[in-house]
């Protein structure tokens, strides 16, 4: 049996729980699931109102619930807790998880708890069930290992944002939803919760967004990111940038993508005088449509766009915004 761990806050989902489940569908092969074999399990922990039963309707085969006032507010030491207690009674062979800060936090304290083996950051899967073997980035992206655990016990798994789309997620029938019950010591939390930290009201959780425009070192000043603003503000997207433009202070950290920065898969992805190094192509290569915008015709980022424009920025971006003006 697979268990996907979801995660959500204030009874939203985090869309990457959705991609794990497509990794989840995927390991388990649809054939495999037809037959009865390796079925899927959602676990979701403080679900509040509606979200196990959005799950449910998710194409798996049982939504497992978990609540308790320790857990209304994320630790990692409750999570941890509640965590191993579930799945040691469920037995799942393979435990996947959204590759999300906050799984990164308690994963590793889980799994040690267990002495079972963690893959993280996975971008591909090969083979299904306990044969699978695992793909993941080394070396901020310039080289894939090809990982398969050894070893009893399940394997947690964490899967790269992007690298799996929550719209290929097959979805049949209505699962059951199962509470669980969880035996959590409260005195064994070393962690006291504070609200989630925000850096401003602009702030923007850029794994969310549908639509970004990103600027590179194309863009030259500080000033110039109106046209990236202008272009973003038709579009309806978020604007974003690489490293370079975020060291420099013209826009938050919050707003970088790449390897040292965010991981984004949005449904379309336009880039504005980014040259395309690999840091940065590991934070978003995962889009559904890639835009490139570039004076430079040998630019690494035409290797990986579905869409390439070699012109002046300043010119293309303003001429999109008035042809979508048009209508």
């Amino acid at each position: 049996m697979i268990l996907v761990i979801a995660e959500q806050r204030q009874g939203v989902l985090n869309r990457a729980t959705w991609e794990a489940i497509a990794a989840a569908q995927q390991l388990a092969g649809t054939a495999q699931q037809m037959a009865g074999g390796l079925p899927i399990k959602v676990l979701v922990l403080a679900p509040g109102d509606g979200v196990a039963q959005e799950l449910a309707a998710g194409g798996v085969t049982e939504v497992l619930t978990a609540d308790d006032p320790a857990l209304a507010t994320y630790t990692p030491d409750a999570w941890t807790m509640a965590l191993l207690g579930i799945v040691r009674s469920v037995a799942p062979r393979i435990v996947l998880l959204p590759h999300t800060y906050q799984a990164r936090d308690f994963a590793p304290m889980l799994a040690a708890r267990m002495r079972v083996p963690l893959i993280t950051d996975v971008t591909g899967i090969t083979g299904t069930g306990g044969e699978a073997t695992y793909t993941r980035p080394m070396f901020q992206g310039k080289l894939a290992a090809e990982v398969k655990p050894v070893g009893g016990g399940p394997c947690f798994v964490t899967i790269q944002i992007g690298a799996f789309r929550a719209d290929a997620v097959r979805k049949s029938g209505v699962a059951a939803i199962t509470p669980m019950a969880v035996a959590i010591d409260t005195a064994a939390i070393r962690q006291k919760p504070e609200p989630p930290f925000q850096e401003a009201k602009a702030a923007v959780d850029l794994s969310q967004a549908e639509r970004i425009v990103a600027v590179g070192r194309g863009i030259k000043s500080q000033e110039n990111l109106r046209v990236a603003e202008a272009l973003a503000t038709a579009l309806g997207a978020e604007v974003a940038a690489s490293r370079p433009i975020c060291d420099s202070g013209w826009l938050p950290m919050a707003r970088q993508v790449g390897s040292s920065g965010q991981t984004v898969a949005p449904k379309l992805y336009v880039a504005l005088g980014i040259s395309g190094a690999i840091q940065h192509l590991v934070g978003m290569k995962g889009s559904r449509v890639i835009v490139a915008i570039n004076k430079d015709a040998d630019a690494p980022i035409f290797e990986v766009a579905d869409y390439g424009i070699v012109g002046d920025l300043f010119e293309i971006a303003p001429a999109i915004v008035a042809a979508i003006a048009k209508g």
